[in-house]
């Protein structure tokens, strides 16, 4: 109605493609206004000729929404071969509810239900989508119906059901709508109350590459599990290169939007180091949280940070990522910061803009200068004394830590997640005959680790230039292995320590039969122990103190001699002071 209590003209009622239309055409779509079918029927024999014949005089799609009272709320024209809906706002509230309209819509093709049809029904929430064939002669042909389904993680989003005549479709449609949100209030109801963590699709582009895709992305599913993320999906597509504006393709982009909405996901997690513009393509598009890999790294490595040095570390990091982002972030901040991929110690200061991000890495820069050089002068005091250092390094999860403390009854946190221990840590150790050394415990390694952050860390990583002898742990129990090795062997020829001395540490030989752990260290070299059984140290001891101490090792030994001496020149301790 418009002030007078004039009726409005339907032509103002009637949405999508009117160019073209008689006004006698827009005055019989108006018309549909007036029509309303029983509750209980998707649409009503009479209601579906009346679509039908107009339809075909007009040469296009025609639709109705209509509410569960058999109202109709919109009328919708289209072309031959697509509707237009209009924006119906949110859906209501709760993500166990439909939208409480249903859409009946002709084909004046004879094509059945298209994927724009299943794409309508899933982003607006639709009870139901029908569609009416208009045969030639203007009368209903098969009805073709789609609904949507309980969110199962990897299940089916929809049901399709069998073309029926129109004469034929079941008048039970209240109570199939109802049963169907029902089922899903209850899904929801038990996932909030058993699971309140970020929901998380995981996204990887992938070649023909022989399972490389599959085994990436299982990694990334850790390292989501690790930084508090529930994995609710994955979905790997396989192209030849990323595209350069929506990373996965649009086609593609269009099914993440319909899987997150359907499952209720929170973010999308994409393995792939994305560029700024890319990242607020994506984020435009799904209205979601996007993060790289690099950025859920960070984010665990924020979580785990504990000491100054680790703190100011991961902000450091955390900023540098950002600083690039900046200038297209100013839509999508809100979504980008706080939470995962947005905590840690730099998470109050995210937001700040390019300038000020450069003097607070500046500032960090020197903070972590002057950290370095308290590191250095205990090292030097340490070197003073003469003891051999022995670094335990890896890929993350190996067993570092177990192994840390189990050789010098440390107990530094050691879980079954990735990036557990963080800050490095270094404890005494002494052999029977009344000699010592001094064993660390470094950050885990990981393939395709943040540029950013091995410059971070740079200092922290300083521990294993000063190193005589690795411990390269590795996870005897991970069918990865021989991969790890080779990634932390880069890692420590990047750091230009590959011909630092090293042990090769089977860990975890208690996850795998005792055949193929002997098989592993044949093939690859090393000793084969179980850390936390407390298997195989007498013979790793035995290795250590040879490396060290033996005399087919005098080298070693003059390293040691030869850092102790330097160290005692520089804290004024040695011959020339």
């Amino acid at each position: 109605m418009i002030p007078g209590g004039r009726e409005e003209s339907p032509i103002q009622d009637v949405h999508g493609n009117t160019k073209g239309l008689k006004p006698s055409q827009i005055k019989a779509l108006g018309h549909f206004y007036r029509r309303r079918v029983r509750a209980s029927q998707v649409v009503g024999p009479e209601l579906a000729r009346n679509l039908t014949e107009l339809s075909r005089e007009v040469g296009r799609q025609i639709g109705l929404l209509l509410d569960r009272r058999g109202n109709v709320s919109h009328v919708v024209v289209g072309d031959a071969h697509k509707l237009f809906l209009p924006e119906l706002g949110r859906a209501r509230a709760g993500s166990g509810r439909l939208r409480g309209l249903r859409l009946v819509h002709t084909h004046v093709g004879g094509e059945p239900l298209s994927h724009d049809d299943l794409t309508d029904l899933a982003k607006l929430r639709l009870d139901l989508v029908a569609v009416v064939q208009a045969r030639p002669d203007g009368l209903p042909g098969l009805v073709e119906t789609a609904w949507l389904l309980p969110p199962r993680e990897g299940g089916a989003m929809w049901a399709r059901g069998e073309p029926t005549p129109i004469h034929d479709l079941a008048e039970d449609f209240i109570d199939h709508v109802e049963g169907i949100e029902e089922e899903m209030g209850r899904v929801a109801g038990a996932r909030q109350a058993s699971d309140t963590r970020d929901r998380a699709i995981l996204v990887g582009i992938g070649g023909h590459d022989g399972g490389a895709a599959e085994r990436s992305m299982e990694e990334l599913a850790r390292l989501a599990e690790s930084a508090g993320l529930r994995v609710i999906d994955t979905v790997i597509q396989r192209r030849r290169e990323i595209d350069p504006r929506t990373v996965v393709g649009k086609g593609k982009l269009d099914e993440l939007i319909l899987r997150s909405m359907y499952l209720d996901a929170d973010l999308l997690v994409f393995d792939q180091d994305l560029s700024p513009s890319q990242v607020k393509t994506v984020n435009d598009a799904t209205e979601l949280k996007v993060i790289d890999r690099t950025q859920l790294i960070l984010d665990i490595f924020a979580q785990r940070a504990r000491s100054r040095d680790g703190r100011l570390q991961v902000e450091l990091a955390q900023l540098k990522y950002l600083l690039p982002r900046l200038h297209v972030m100013s839509t999508a901040m809100s979504r980008l910061t706080g939470g995962i991929g947005g905590r840690g110690p730099g998470e109050t200061k995210l937001e700040i803009r390019s300038r000020r991000a450069r003097d607070r890495i500046a500032r960090l820069e020197h903070e972590l200068a002057d950290l370095g050089r308290q590191r250095e002068q205990r090292r030097r005091m340490r070197a003073s004394a003469g003891l051999p250092v022995v670094s335990i390094v890896g890929y993350t999860n190996a067993g570092k830590s177990t192994l840390l403390n189990v050789l010098t009854g440390a107990d530094v946190l050691a879980e079954d997640q990735l990036f557990a221990t963080l800050d490095p840590t270094s404890r005494r150790m002494r052999f029977p005959r009344e000699r010592e050394l001094v064993i660390t415990d470094t950050v885990g390694f990981i393939e395709r680790l943040p540029e950013d952050l091995v410059k971070a860390f740079k200092a922290t990583l300083e521990e294993l230039l000063e190193a005589d002898l690795l411990l390269h742990v590795v996870d005897a129990s991970d069918p990865e292995a021989p991969r790890h090795i080779r990634v932390v062997e880069g890692i420590l020829a990047d750091l230009g320590i590959a011909d630092t001395p090293r042990v090769l540490v089977w860990n975890k030989a208690d996850l795998v039969e005792p055949a193929r752990a002997q098989e592993l260290a044949v093939q690859y070299g090393g000793l084969v122990v179980a850390a936390r059984e407390r298997r195989g140290l007498d013979a790793l001891l035995a290795r250590i103190e040879e490396d060290l101490w033996s005399e087919g090792h005098r080298d070693l030994q003059v390293r040691s001699m030869a850092r102790a001496s330097a160290a005692a020149r520089a804290v004024g301790m040695g011959p020339g002071s």
